[in-house]
């Protein structure tokens, strides 16, 4: 009998065979597929060997050639790519066209580069011709002419004068065309033909712009797209009549070159279908809307519609560059016991010295003396009785009266405090006196006076602040704040011989540093 064995190889074989029958000379120990194998193997093996010592003999690199995967070789695709890293070698064939690639490649880059300075702006400024001798005062203040470029747009002709140091002035064209009354101040100044323009920046007669945030500001965008810049107002209410989407025209705002040049090929079209809206700031923003372009908010652009004291709104100003100020006529002197144009005169030293930093505030504590201490460097310092959190020092006080001159907290777009109404709680000012650089210290020294008013008689059993008449605050210059992510100052209270004086040292918070008692 066939053992078990036996009679399954048949099966076996069956099922090797593709053809399902036995393949011949199964019993037999000698098969043609493993010799294949190994001739296959040997043959790949000895390929290989003779491929890599070629390779060896001839992989010394040519002078000035790189290797073609460093990372010198590599083109980086973003447009922020750095323009040295293009060194790679074209290949002989196309190597014309190559270098012209390249060449075109490295222009694009330096431009996108090179950081925007005050020479690629040019201001267009809305004037009235009835206000011009009172408000060319603001525009003296903060307008160089051996530095920067600009219109001032009239409705009506003045007497100008070479030595005003003012923009030329310019008489806006004739509008009995378009439908509303208002000059046609949105479009004029962007169509411009100067050279190496990147940004058009609009404002009023009565608008101070610190230049040197302006230009901070402008860049950080890409002035090569699309960019339309600026912010609201401070009125909820008027951010309802008019758009929540608008740059308000007297707070400034700034159109890149590329969107001026759209803007302008359809600006005519554009504001014939918009005869209800009230002025040139409203217009501009609905052609923006059919050019697709929203608003990007840079919250140092202010407004300021308000009446009344601008105090608190300085005293607490968000924490972003200060770039603009506006309705400098319809509030009071931010300086006390000075004109208009004599305290924003005395802003200006200051912002000589660390424009980064001004009116940027910073919160700190005596904890000796329980007060709470609030500086806004440049501008004032002010000290309070008991402890404030730095959650409520941040919100501006209301020192002023919304644009309809009502005291309604709800009419703003952002979050204020009530003036407090305890005596002992209200604050001792201090408004800064005179500023200057210390070279040996390499850091500013500010002085800030106190604010000579009657204060309630106070019975808590605590120092009183009237004790002190002058504060001087140390600070090194700052010229790279805005370059780092957005982080308020610290102050730190520094022991003083002088009677009456108090010293503070304002600058980047230490590691682990925190506002607190």
């Amino acid at each position: 009998m066939k053992s078990q064995k036996d009679l399954e190889k048949p099966i076996w074989d069956q099922m090797r065979s593709p053809s399902g029958n036995p393949i011949p000379g199964t019993g037999s120990s000698i098969r043609p597929a493993p010799k294949l194998m190994v001739w296959l193997i040997l043959f790949v093996s000895v390929t290989y060997v003779v491929y890599t010592l070629k390779l060896v003999s001839t992989s010394r690199a040519c002078d000035g050639e790189r290797e073609p995967f460093s990372t010198t070789h590599r083109l980086s695709s973003t447009s922020t790519s750095v323009t040295s890293n293009i060194t790679s070698e074209p290949s002989v064939q196309n190597q014309a066209d190559a270098h012209r690639h390249i060449h075109k490649h490295e222009s694009q880059e330096l431009r996108v580069q090179r950081a925007t300075e005050i020479h690629h702006i040019v201001f267009g400024i809305a004037a009235s011709a009835k206000l011009w001798n009172q408000r060319k005062e603001y525009i003296k203040i903060w307008y160089q002419p051996n530095d920067m470029r600009g219109v001032v747009w009239l409705d009506d002709s003045v007497k100008s004068n070479e030595t005003d140091n003012l923009p030329p002035v310019k008489i806006s064209s004739d509008t009995s065309q378009f439908p509303y009354k208002n000059n046609k101040d949105i479009v004029q100044p962007y169509g411009s033909r100067a050279s190496n323009v990147r940004w058009f920046v609009m404002g009023d007669d009565d608008t101070v712009f610190i230049t040197e945030n302006l230009v901070r500001v402008l860049r950080k965008y890409d002035h090569n797209q699309y960019y339309y810049i600026g912010s609201l107002s401070e009125s909820h209410l008027q951010n309802i009549y008019f758009s929540y989407g608008m740059a308000y025209g007297g707070g400034g705002f700034a159109i890149s070159y590329p969107l001026a040049k759209a803007l302008v090929k359809m600006q005519d079209r554009c504001i014939h279908r918009y005869p209800g809206l009230y002025g040139s700031d409203d217009r501009m923003q609905a052609c923006m809307a059919e050019l697709g372009v929203p608003l990007t908010k840079e919250f140092g652009f202010h407004q300021y519609d308000v009446y009344g004291n601008l105090f608190g709104l300085l005293a607490a100003h968000p924490v972003t560059p200060l770039v603009s100020l506006h309705h400098l006529d319809v509030v009071e002197p931010i300086f006390p016991n000075m004109t208009r144009v004599q305290a924003l005169q005395h802003l200006m030293v200051p912002k000589k010295l660390d424009s980064a930093a001004l009116m940027q505030q910073s919160i700190c504590y005596d904890k000796r003396r329980t007060w709470t201490i609030s500086v806004s460097w440049g501008f004032a310092v002010q000290i309070f009785r008991g402890i404030f959190s730095p959650r409520e020092m941040e919100m501006p006080s209301r020192t002023f009266l919304n644009w309809y001159r009502r005291a309604d907290y709800t009419a703003y777009a952002f979050n204020t405090r009530p003036v407090s109404r305890n005596h002992c709680q209200k604050p001792f000012v201090f408004y800064m006196s005179k500023a200057e650089f210390n070279s040996t210290m390499n850091q500013t020294v500010s002085e800030y006076a106190r604010h000579r008013i009657p204060h309630p008689q106070c019975r808590w059993k605590m120092a009183n602040p009237a004790e002190l008449d002058t504060l001087v605050i140390y600070k090194k210059p700052d010229p790279y704040l805005w370059d780092r992510s957005p982080r308020r100052n610290c102050c730190r209270v520094l022991k003083s011989k002088k009677k009456g004086v108090m010293e503070i040292d304002v600058g980047v918070c230490r590691p682990g540093e925190v506002s607190e008692v």
